[in-house]
């Protein structure tokens, strides 16, 4: 089934939170889904030119475009809650809040780093708020998400996972055997695809013959949602549902987010086999220039307030950058160190 756009802002005020999070009223909801969602494009943007300045090596994979659907899904998530971000989802972990000098550290490879320089750019994570270190292999998270929710679900905590994908995962096994687990033991996961019509140059009409990627969901006995990805308040409407009933033990739910990136798969992908006409098409649905709009109409954002937010975080991500640049290498020595459990 097919959902349309997010709540109004007068049922949003009254609204009382479901998920853990301490109750906001509709302009502090609105404007924090703002703030975050200009956090995530200005420090995805900043990691790009940082790559392009040869700042640090390995590779990037930009969500720009993309912020409403990984915003609205992951930004009522409680410290508690768990994410199995996808190597696209670097700013999986600014919402979730890890610290943004940690993040830019993660890129740069240096000591400081939650992983303490081991891995590539695109596989943070950060144990302290259950960020899980995305898999190389496409739809690889989806298996680790899944068995987190399992393991939740034997303790018996009411805790969720929100799993990130793109719609070329949809196509492998891996995703299936997932999906079918979840939907037998009825476990406390949102399934969240990205839906940019491409898994990398592969357009979706060569992967599936499905209008709604959601449908999919059907096969494994939960709900599916398709909504607008570039409408962060349809994706958060879809997400604080899917959670709620997670935390109530009624099971997993597939939200299928119709989106866009911008560039390519990747820094080194120039994206050639993408039409101009559909690019700009995309770009004029900019979900934060989309949401911008909606706060302006309701006088909750001017030029004041916006370029004071966008001023704030400007110097933060200024800061994290020096404190990035600014720590070591790992040292050679480590290399063996931080890979097996210790007693």
């Amino acid at each position: 089934m097919a959902a349309k756009g997010g709540r109004g802002v007068a049922e949003l005020e009254t609204e009382k939170s479901e998920n853990g999070r301490k109750s906001e009223n509709g302009r502090e909801l609105m404007l924090g889904l703002y703030r975050m969602l200009v956090k995530c494009r200005m420090c995805d943007e900043k990691a790009r030119i940082l790559f392009r300045q040869g700042k640090y090596a390995g590779n990037f994979y930009s969500g720009v475009g993309q912020e409403a659907a990984e915003v609205g899904a992951a930004y009522s998530l409680r410290e508690d809650d768990w994410i199995a971000p996808s190597h696209r989802d670097w700013t999986s972990n600014i919402i979730k809040g890890a610290p943004l000098n940690l993040c830019f550290a993660q890129l740069f490879g240096k000591v400081t780093s939650p992983d303490r320089g081991k891995s590539t750019p695109a596989h943070m994570g950060y144990p302290p708020i259950h960020t899980i270190t995305p898999a190389s292999s496409i739809a690889g998270q989806l298996a680790v998400g899944t068995g987190v929710a399992f393991g939740l679900k034997r303790l018996r905590r009411d805790t969720v996972v929100i799993s990130f994908f793109g719609d070329g995962a949809t196509s492998l096994g891996g995703f299936h055997e997932a999906l079918n687990f979840a939907g037998v033991h009825r476990l406390p996961i949102i399934y969240v695809c990205q839906n940019n019509l491409w898994a990398e140059s592969v357009p979706l009409r060569l992967q599936t013959a499905l209008k709604d990627l959601s449908d999919r969901a059907k096969a494994y006995g939960f709900p599916g949602v398709s909504v607008d990805g570039n409408d962060v308040l349809a994706v958060y409407d879809a997400a604080t549902k899917a959670i709620a009933r997670a935390r109530a033990g009624d099971g997993p739910t597939f939200i299928e987010c119709k989106t866009y990136r911008w560039y390519g798969h990747s820094e080194i992908d120039p994206a050639k086999y993408r039409m101009k006409e559909e690019v700009d098409a995309w770009k004029k649905r900019d979900p934060v220039a989309l949401f911008e709009k909606v706060l302006r109409d309701k006088k909750l954002l001017n030029d004041e307030s916006k370029d004071k937010i966008a001023k704030e975080i400007t110097q933060e991500i200024n800061e994290a950058v020096e404190f990035a640049e600014q720590s070591p290498y790992p040292d050679a020595s480590e290399l063996a160190e931080h890979i097996w459990a210790q007693e």
